[in-house]
């Protein structure tokens, strides 16, 4: 057990990185954001899933070590929200985000000790090591290095040579356990985010409607629970092979209703000129946010508009009681994901 005398002296692994469930609605994943603000004040939001959490601060005010804080967060959000998460901690970021990674699902802690930190990254393949991407790894292994320790072992200026300048020299750094990136407070971006992952490529223009659809009654129903409004709307598109397509636009009035947000969409949908392109993902984000009680209240003389807002309104007091997916247009229950 660390000592408070050796919390005091700062020589601990001081640095948390939380890994949520993947898919996590946004919702849940800022009360996780708020979980961390109970432990420290300084927490960097890292969306759509992940955070960093800075404890020196909050091991002197807790006295207690830091795989003792690990197991209180996720405690606290199994608990308080039916979440579990994956906490990795270490002397830097690169040490505690491989070691959450590490951590096989649903959920665990892993804490790396300051002293420890190098012997434990040794043995590890090079592509677990945090930043290491799957080009560099496969350049890396061509020339034999399978491991952070090999890694380590070889001199920077090689590694250099091997990946690049500032990329190399960075492998090299956090191979070694270097890394003095500080924690920086970052809160969740004013936006809002669904997502659909097809199951297969999709090339079925009533199939996308429908996914794009459901995602516009998701981000509707997320944006009137946390009170927004948004002021434009960004739609992105996943092409298997890795292609991708995205594109803003504004809407006419802030909205959150289901009405507004489908006509932009669907707009941006057609914008894309989608003709024989394989999709695998489409994400619809709500952008520049803000409080619904700073939307001004107009005036309408459309008869059927406002049926449709009381029907939205009603179909929210239904999903409040019995759940999000009870009810919702015909084609949602028929879409692709």
């Amino acid at each position: 057990m660390t000592t408070k005398e050796e919390l005091m002296a700062g020589g601990v692994s001081s640095v948390m990185h939380v890994r949520c469930p993947d898919r996590l609605p946004e919702e849940a994943y800022r009360r996780v954001l708020e979980e961390l603000a109970g432990l420290s004040p300084v927490v960097q939001a890292l969306p759509p899933t992940a955070a960093l959490v800075e404890l020196k601060g909050a091991l002197r005010y807790h006295g207690t070590d830091a795989r003792r804080l690990g197991e209180i967060l996720r405690v606290r959000t199994l608990s308080r929200l039916g979440v579990d998460v994956r906490v990795g901690i270490g002397p830097s970021i690169t040490v505690a985000a491989t070691a959450s990674a590490q951590i096989h699902p649903p959920g665990g802690v892993l804490a790396v000790a300051h002293d420890q930190a190098a012997g434990w990254l040794a043995p590890l393949p090079v592509d677990a090591l945090h930043g290491i991407g799957p080009r560099q790894a496969n350049t890396l292994h061509d020339y034999g290095i399978h491991t952070v320790g090999l890694l380590a072992a070889v001199d920077p200026a090689t590694v250099q040579r091997l990946l690049g300048g500032r990329a190399g020299r960075l492998a090299a750094d956090r191979a070694r356990g270097i890394d003095p990136r500080p924690v920086v407070p970052r809160t969740l971006p004013a936006a809002a985010t669904v997502r659909c992952a097809f199951d297969r490529h999709v090339l079925d223009g009533a199939a996308v409607r429908a996914a794009l659809l459901d995602l516009v009654v998701q981000l509707g129903l997320l944006l009137r629970r946390r009170g927004q409004a948004a002021r434009a709307l960004t739609l992105t598109l996943k092409f298997a092979g890795n292609g991708g397509w995205e594109k803003t636009r504004r809407l006419t009035e802030p909205s959150a209703h289901d009405e507004d947000l489908r006509g932009l969409a669907y707009r941006l949908m057609d914008a894309a000129g989608l003709q024989r392109g394989r999709l695998t993902a489409i994400t619809l984000k709500g952008e520049d946010l803000i409080d619904a009680d700073q939307v001004a209240l107009q005036i309408s003389l459309d008869d059927a508009r406002e049926a449709r807002l009381v029907a939205e309104e009603a179909a929210d007091r239904i999903r409040d009681k019995f759940g999000a997916g009870v009810i919702g247009p015909a084609a949602v229950f028929r879409r692709a994901c």
